[in-house]
């Protein structure tokens, strides 16, 4: 009896530890859906011209907005959750970046057609939860509008906290639940 409940207290001490996200801020997280693209250089193929000149382009270039940070096109699919403070609908600076880079992807390409998610963690009555969601993925949307993206172009809908990222009852759970993604229905 005592051996089986050694093994029980190991067995549940490993399994806590592997599952905390350790000391990960929730604005660093990566996100993907759809099919994973691999940069062609990586697989030892040539690199095309207009991914060679923002994949030059260090993420910690100073200088106007638009510089700050390049995403390439590869980098828009692992930049596609956007987080959120609790009871928050305010869009983090740290967001920008890929945001203006989403828009600009969407401009150059007009008949590519996303569509904003917001969700929100399972604190709050569900109607609260759907609101918050709405408000979330309208000001992902606005910020992506007012990059250059067309109206047409991007459709909201919220989930409230009906789509957990990651289930759970702790603060590691709900941060990864507060956020609004941006999924990609038509690409170019």
């Amino acid at each position: 009896m005592r051996a089986s409940l050694l093994a029980t207290l190991l067995l549940s001490t490993l399994l806590a530890a592997c599952a905390s996200k350790g000391d990960i801020p929730p604005s660093k997280h990566i996100s993907q859906s759809g099919p994973l693209k691999v940069h062609p250089g990586l697989l030892g193929q040539p690199v095309p011209p207009e991914l060679q000149q923002e994949t030059r382009t260090s993420p910690t270039t100073t200088g106007t907005a638009d510089s700050a940070i390049k995403i390439d096109p590869v980098g828009l699919r692992t930049q596609r959750s956007v987080y959120f403070d609790l009871n928050s609908a305010d869009i983090k600076a740290d967001y920008d970046p890929a945001l203006r880079a989403h828009a600009r992807y969407l401009a150059e390409h007009p008949n590519a057609r996303v569509r904003v998610e917001g969700n929100a963690d399972e604190r709050g009555s569900s109607e609260h939860n759907r609101r918050l969601g709405l408000k979330r993925a309208e000001n992902v949307r606005s910020a992506m509008l007012s990059n250059g993206a067309g109206e047409k172009q991007i459709a909201i809908k919220t989930l409230g906290e009906a789509r957990p990222k990651l289930v759970g009852h702790d603060e590691a759970s709900w941060s990864e639940n507060r956020r609004a993604d941006v999924i990609y229905e038509r690409e170019d």
